[in-house]
């Protein structure tokens, strides 16, 4: 049995639901198909979710959103128009809309998630009866009955262990099973959504919970990647790369699929096959425990802007016992959140997203650090971009630091900082956020066959 995940963007209109259907009925092992809220349809035009987002916003503030309101009903019309839906399924989604927006706004966040959620919800809704339509035993399930149970946490909601027994008898359930993605229940009963993009995340629940033998995230793109296509002109794919791999070239940047949805299928030892929904016959992308590793050292380069770090110097720093512990707790003081923490002897430098800090609070952070750690120097940079190489190879090949070092060099890149993580699969390196393409570009022509950029 296989679930099957797609995204908005194979979701965006009628045409992209005739592909979904076509993919589906085309593998009987297909059981459980997750959906996303409709997507763009080009590129200037508006996610669903985004659209709610707004609307639930307007809400809050008691300012007229019946734009709005008609801009989300359309899109889920103007699909079943297309697919020769009756009104029927349209009418249910606008009755569906309206009692959730009329619905308790005494909590902001829960209200929020609420409405993010139906843009999944009512696309299942649509999905099964498209399905049905056709001739095909289907059916919409819920995910409150499915047992589908998750921490209270508004928009990060986690799942909670009990839910996999529970979404084991779904298996039982006769027919294909509509699931919508992106959100779970509370044990009170309460909508709670993931992250954002968090559908992947129930794919890979329900991939789980079900055991099924893989995990189908169905995209609009034929595999990852080695590279970001948007830096390097014709990138080449990677055919399979391990769990691991994945996840750190998600967190550095990769957005083909959410950093936290592998957690479920790995710890299920289940393969998750990344696949295009408009050219559902490429292989695609297969992640996997482990691989053989005969491409060399690196299998993907990353990298993402946004950074700032925190630099923080005193003598003999070594040697005084908590200093570190000191540092984190003024920083969990203000709730902020740290990336990575390079450090020498007398050193220390905590990589932050810049987001979250504001000339008035690094001014108070700085001066906390100098008073109550007595710190030589502390000062803030600025500006950063990571990039992260990546390959589980690292551990068998000497001299990659020295390739990349080297490239970096001969690119005029100067590098800020460099991070190596313990596990020999990962290598970081810090520059300034001008650099980032020029970095990239530079390590891709190290560690793979040159080709045309897009500078």
């Amino acid at each position: 049995m296989k679930v099957a995940k797609f995204g908005g963007s194979s979701l965006a209109s009628g045409e992209q639901f005739e592909k979904v259907f076509n993919i589906v009925m085309s593998d009987p092992k297909r059981k459980i198909v997750v959906v996303s809220a409709p997507g763009k349809r080009f590129a200037s035009d508006i996610k669903v979710t985004d659209l709610l987002i707004e609307c639930a916003e307007k809400c809050l503030k008691n300012e007229a959103a019946d734009d709005l309101v008609e801009a989300v009903i359309e899109r889920y019309a103007s699909i079943a128009r297309e697919l020769g839906l009756s009104s029927r399924v349209s009418n249910m989604i606008r009755n569906d809309l309206l009692t959730v927006l009329s619905g308790d706004k005494s909590n902001p966040e829960r209200f929020i998630d609420a409405v993010k959620a139906t843009g999944e919800d009512n696309n299942a809704k649509l999905m099964a009866a498209y399905f049905q339509h056709k001739g095909v035993e289907a059916r919409y399930v819920n995910p409150k009955d499915a047992g589908l149970i998750v921490s209270d946490e508004p928009g990060n909601a986690q799942v909670l262990p009990e839910s996999y027994e529970r979404l084991f008898e779904l298996r039982n359930l006769p027919g294909i099973i509509i699931f919508p993605g992106f959100f779970g229940f509370t044990k009170k009963g309460e909508v709670v959504t993931f992250s954002r993009s968090g559908s992947d995340i129930t794919g890979s629940i329900l991939a789980n919970g079900t055991k099924a033998e893989l995990y189908e995230n169905f995209t609009d793109v034929d595999a990852v990647y080695s590279v970001n296509p948007n830096i390097v002109e014709k990138p080449k794919e990677i055919r399979e790369l391990t769990y691991r791999e994945m996840r750190e070239l998600s967190y550095a940047g990769f957005t083909v699929l959410h950093d936290e949805a592998l957690i479920p299928a790995f710890r299920a030892g289940i393969p998750v096959n990344i696949k295009n929904t408009n050219n559902p016959s490429a292989p695609g992308t297969k992640i996997v425990h482990e691989r053989t590793t005969s491409n060399g050292p690196v299998i993907g380069i990353a990298s993402d802007k946004g950074f700032c770090s925190i630099y923080v110097s005193k003598y003999l720093m070594n040697r005084e016992i908590g200093f570190g512990r000191k540092i984190l707790q003024i920083l969990e003081e203000y709730g902020l959140s740290y990336e990575h923490i390079p450090s020498g002897i007398d050193d220390i430098s905590i990589i932050l997203r810049k987001n979250q800090l504001n000339p008035a609070l690094e001014e108070e952070i700085v001066t906390r650090i100098k008073t109550e750690l007595e710190a030589d120097e502390v000062k803030i940079e600025r500006n950063l971009a990571l990039i992260m190489i990546v390959g589980e190879g690292m551990r068998q090949n000497v001299g990659t630091m020295a390739r990349a070092s080297k490239a970096l060099a001969d690119a005029g890149v100067n590098i800020e900082m460099i991070n190596q993580g313990s596990s020999e699969v990962s290598m970081m390196f810090g520059v300034k956020a001008e650099d980032e393409q020029r970095a990239v570009i530079a390590l891709y022509k190290e560690f793979f066959a040159p080709v045309p950029v897009n500078v």
